[in-house]
């Protein structure tokens, strides 16, 4: 295909990708009820604790309302409308790949989405904990008043930053395949791996939460020997394949 051609190919893709996302956003809009009610729960446990009328989550302009549930549409419509956009992607990024490539990219998004997910999922677990120890470090006296904005933020990219972290074993995995790293050299950072996601976890949760850091650091942990024992069978195999390919002379 000429450049042209190409262009012309990705607008197409484009354009189904964001009726897409539009579809899924108008979808999502119409759930934000339960979703809000989900994300806002450890703020009722909260406010049951320190008095109903100290604790709330603010709506400080006229279009604060609508502006969180439109940020919650695009989130949501983005996830829902995923099996679109990415399908599109794929098919425009497949015909420039061998066989070998398209394997592989199968696997590494195969392996990311769930762990992407599951790491959603441990910050959907950690984020009411956080927000109830945060809370009794406010004085009696105080009145806690939750920004509907800053709040849907903080949420927002703690969900993602966990997210994210539950990926990074997959990129070590694809750096032992592209031959960049051994499954040997992976597994001899293990200090350094154990410090950093210790250091992470204690950064994504209060200092205080100590039952939270230890959970996201373990399953970080985890993750990081699972992707060098899976580097280091990769390299197992990939010996053998060479062993096997080089003539006679080359292995006496």
């Amino acid at each position: 295909m000429s450049l042209g051609q190409h262009l012309v190919e990705l607008r197409k893709r484009l354009m189904i990708a964001v009726l897409g996302l539009i579809i899924g956003m108008v979808i999502a809009f119409i759930i934000t009820d339960p979703v809000i009610t989900v994300l806002t729960e450890p703020i009722r446990i909260v406010a049951e604790a320190r008095g109903e009328d100290l604790v709330a989550l603010n709506f400080a302009g006229v279009t604060s309302g609508f502006d969180l549930r439109m940020r919650i549409a695009f989130a949501l419509g983005l996830l829902l409308s995923a099996p679109i956009w990415l399908w599109q992607l794929w098919a425009f990024v497949v015909p420039g790949l061998t066989r070998s490539e398209v394997r592989y990219t199968i696997g590494f998004v195969a392996a990311a989405i769930p762990l992407f997910f599951g790491g959603c999922a441990v910050g959907v677990v950690i984020m009411p904990h956080i927000i109830e120890l945060m809370a009794t470090f406010v004085p009696q006296q105080g009145a806690q008043l939750f920004d509907a904005a800053t709040y849907y933020d903080f949420v927002f990219k703690l969900l993602i930053v966990i997210g994210v972290a539950f990926v990074l074993p997959v990129f070590l995995v694809a750096l032992n395949l592209a031959g960049v790293m051994s499954g040997r050299g992976i597994l001899r950072g293990w200090r350094v791996a154990i410090l950093v996601a210790t250091v992470f976890a204690a950064l994504a949760t209060p200092a205080a939460d100590v039952i939270s850091m230890v959970m996201l650091a373990g399953i970080l942990i985890v993750l990081f020997f699972a992707a060098a024992g899976l580097s280091m069978l990769f390299d197992r195999r990939r010996r053998k394949r060479e062993a096997t390919l080089l003539p006679p002379e080359e292995l006496a």
